[in-house]
């Protein structure tokens, strides 16, 4: 057991944490003002009932056994998870580090059906994916399972995080449906502030995400810091100048949008390749996700908030660029292409391909049996209504006067409160 070990774990541990409450305010500013405590509501939900899906009996599929597709029951329930050393770190801050990654991955596939997907059957969904579909990719890439065996790497997510809810984001946009006015009216983010806040906080987290996924006060650690700062510096830069190029104008949303996906693209990499090979890891991210995002503009998919084209096109474009710019001289495991050694780009292509076609095809099972149980969608008239008051019987911004009479006075102020109309974006 390491101290200095311990005590970066335990602040990565919380980094990451913080990183679903930020996630919820960046896909909360991008929602409507009728629908943004429910899409907020999306992510913090995933704190509880993921969390805890995740200690009762995610983990032990994830990390336990010598099988390679799944783990078996010997930490069910956290049977014997305790204080022992896991590696050079309490075995149980190991088990609450994972889980932060499982929760954060579950809340991830919100973005792609907000505005129109009944809670109920959301909160079924996120928490038996967690288990059926998060865990076995897990244990196939981290747990020793046949990803790991093939000499695929991903150090902290880009195919079991990202790649794997993108997947499932995917077919969830398709079997839930579009929304009843997409095409049909503009669908317009209500907080653009929130949305920069929460790529704020999301690279913020992402340290501890990418750095404490080292396990370690290390060289690695080090290294994966510098080169989550890198990454979506450079995916900004390229990012900026193409919305200057395209629009004459850089926006708020396309800078936290670049941020998030140079992120998810440095993700796999991070503690594999050095800080100027992070760079252009990060400005190559930038064309296949902007592209994307129009392109998907133009079909019929509502993905909600583009889940694909950032995470999934990021995810896997920083895969497959971590078996290019890998460097074993940094890394003490392995090279990439540009270090002679071409096929571990197939490799990290076939990690990929696998998690992608598991994930979307469990979560196309998953979703079908939860819809024989309970609807999968709100009403046409509860979306025109807003799934705030629908779901949560809450509004985010109730009228001024609700709670007192129009003539009665705020702070001593002579001006009368008054109650304007109500108008949503």
């Amino acid at each position: 057991m390491n101290q200095a070990d311990t005590a970066w774990m335990l602040i990565a541990t919380a980094l990451v944490l913080l990183m679903t409450p930020a996630l919820a305010f960046f896909y909360g500013g991008l929602a409507r003002s009728k629908n943004a405590l429910n899409t907020m509501m999306m992510s913090f939900i995933s704190l509880g009932f993921v969390g805890v899906a995740w200690a009762l009996i995610g983990y032990t599929l994830a990390f336990s056994g010598t099988n390679a597709w799944i783990g078996d029951l010997a930490n069910v329930f956290l049977n014997g998870v305790g204080i022992e050393a896991k590696g050079t770190i309490p075995h149980m801050l190991f088990m609450a580090f994972q889980g932060t990654f499982c929760i954060i991955t579950a809340a991830l596939i919100s973005g792609a059906i907000i505005e129109r997907m009944r809670f109920s059957a959301y909160v079924a969904f996120i928490t038996i994916w967690a288990i059926a579909i998060y865990a076995p990719i897990a244990h196939w890439v981290w747990g020793g399972g046949w990803l790991a065996s093939l000499g695929a790497f991903d150090f902290a997510g880009g195919t079991v995080v990202h790649v794997n809810a993108a997947a499932a984001a995917l077919v969830a946009a398709m079997v839930v449906g579009k929304r009843s006015d997409y095409g049909s009216s503009s669908i317009l983010p209500h907080n653009v502030p929130f949305v920069l806040l929460g790529a704020g906080l999301l690279w913020f987290g992402w340290f501890g995400f990418n750095a404490g996924s080292a396990l370690a006060a290390s060289p690695q650690a080090g290294l994966a810091f510098v080169t989550t700062m890198l990454a979506p510096a450079a995916t900004l830069v390229v990012w900026t100048m193409l919305d200057a190029v395209r629009t004459g104008k850089p926006t708020s949303v396309g800078c936290a949008t670049a941020i998030v996906v140079g992120l998810v693209a440095i993700t796999p990499a991070a503690g594999y390749v050095s800080p100027m090979s992070a760079i252009a890891l990060g400005a190559i991210a930038a064309f296949p996700s902007y592209f994307g995002i129009l392109l998907r503009s133009k079909t019929s998919l509502d993905d909600s908030l583009d889940v694909v084209a950032a995470h999934g096109l990021g995810g896997t474009v920083g895969a497959l660029l971590t078996g290019v710019f890998a460097e074993k001289a940094l890394n003490g495991a392995f090279d990439g292409a540009l270090f002679g050694n071409p096929g571990q780009v197939l490799v990290q292509g076939a990690a990929v391909l696998g998690a992608m076609f598991y994930s979307a095809a469990g979560t196309f099972v998953i979703l079908k049996l939860i819809g024989l149980v309970v609807p999968l969608r709100a009403t046409v008239s509860e979306e025109a209504e807003g799934l705030d008051i629908i779901a949560h019987g809450e509004e985010a911004y109730a009228a001024i006067g609700d709670s007192m009479p129009a003539d009665e006075s705020v702070a001593g102020s002579a001006h009368p409160v008054l109650k304007p109309a109500r108008a949503d974006v």
